[in-house]
C-alpha cells in the first residue's frame, strides 16, 4: 500500500471520526433542548392551571378563566409532541377545548377566600405576581396581542388594590370586634392611604369613602375610651375631700 493511500485513508478516518462527533454533540444538544423545552412547557401548563384553580373566587371573573384555560391549552398542544405517551395530557387538552368554546359561559368555580390574615393575604399576592409573569410573556411571544398584554396586566394591577382593600377592612373589622378600636383605626389609615396613592383615584372613589368612613368611627371609639368619665371623676373628688375633711379633723384634735 503506497504512502499515498495510507495518507487518504487516515485523513478520511479523522473526518470520520470529526462527522461522527459532530452528529453526536447535535443528537446530545437536540435532546438537551427538547427537554429544557418539555420542563419549560410543563411548568407554564402548570403556572396557568395554578393560577386558575387558586385564585379567589372574588378576584376571579369568566374572562380571566377564559384567558388562562386559552393559554394553558396553547402550551398543552406544544407540549404533546414531546410527551406523547401522556393519556393525561391528551384527555386535559380536550376539557380545556371545551371549556374555551364555552366563552363567556365558562363555569367560574372558584370559591371565594377570606383575606384574613397577612399570611393569606402574601399568598394571593404570590399568585397574582405568578399571573402577572405569565401575562407578561404571553405578550412578549406573541400569545397575546399588545391591546390584550396591556388590559391584562392593567387588571392585575386592579385585583392588587381589590386585595389590600379586603385585606385591611377585614383587619379593621376583626379589630372592632374583638374591642381593639386602636388597631382597627391602624388597619382603615392604612387602608386609606393605600388608595389615596393610586394612580387612578376614581376608580376607587366608592372604596375610598367606606374606608374613610369606618376610620372615623374607629377614632370615635378610641376617643371615646380614652375620655374620662365624669362619675369616675367626680368620686375621685369626693374622695379627695373626704381625706382633706379627715385630716383636718385629725390635726384639730391633736
Amino acid at each position: 500500500m503506497s504512502p499515498l493511500v495510507i495518507t487518504v485513508l487516515v485523513i478520511a478516518g479523522i473526518v470520520i471520526l470529526i462527522a461522527i462527533g459532530y452528529i453526536n454533540n447535535m443528537v446530545e444538544n437536540n435532546k438537551l433542548e427538547k427537554a429544557r423545552l418539555k420542563a419549560d412547557l410543563n411548568d407554564r401548563v402548570r403556572r396557568s392551571h395554578d393560577v386558575s384553580e387558586n385564585l379567589p373566587g372574588q378576584l376571579m371573573t369568566p374572562a380571566l378563566k377564559h384567558l388562562l384555560s386559552r393559554l394553558e391549552l396553547q402550551f398543552s398542544e406544544r407540549l404533546l409532541p414531546l410527551d406523547k405517551q401522556n393519556a393525561a395530557l391528551r384527555a386535559r387538552i380536550d376539557e380545556l377545548r371545551e371549556l374555551i368554546a364555552k366563552n363567556d359561559e365558562i363555569p367560574v368555580r372558584n370559591t371565594p377566600q377570606p383575606i384574613a390574615s397577612e399570611v393569606k393575604a402574601k399568598d394571593v399576592r404570590f399568585i397574582l405576581e405568578n399571573l402577572h409573569s405569565q401575562i407578561t410573556r404571553a405578550g412578549q411571544e406573541g400569545l397575546l396581542s399588545v391591546a390584550d398584554t396591556k388590559k391584562w396586566l392593567q387588571e392585575i394591577r386592579h385585583m392588587l388594590v381589590q386585595l389590600h382593600v379586603e385585606f385591611f377592612s377585614t383587619l379593621g373589622q376583626q379589630a372592632m370586634q374583638q374591642g381593639q378600636p386602636g388597631q382597627a383605626r391602624l388597619a382603615y389609615e392604612r387602608g386609606v392611604q393605600y388608595l389615596r396613592k393610586q394612580s387612578d383615584p376614581a376608580r376607587y372613589k366608592t372604596q375610598l369613602q367606606k374606608l374613610e368612613q369606618q376610620l372615623a368611627r374607629a377614632n370615635a371609639v378610641v376617643l371615646e375610651k380614652n375620655t374620662p368619665d365624669p362619675d369616675a371623676h367626680n368620686q375621685l373628688a369626693d374622695g379627695l375631700d373626704s381625706g382633706e375633711d379627715d385630716w383636718k379633723k385629725k390635726n384639730i384634735y391633736d
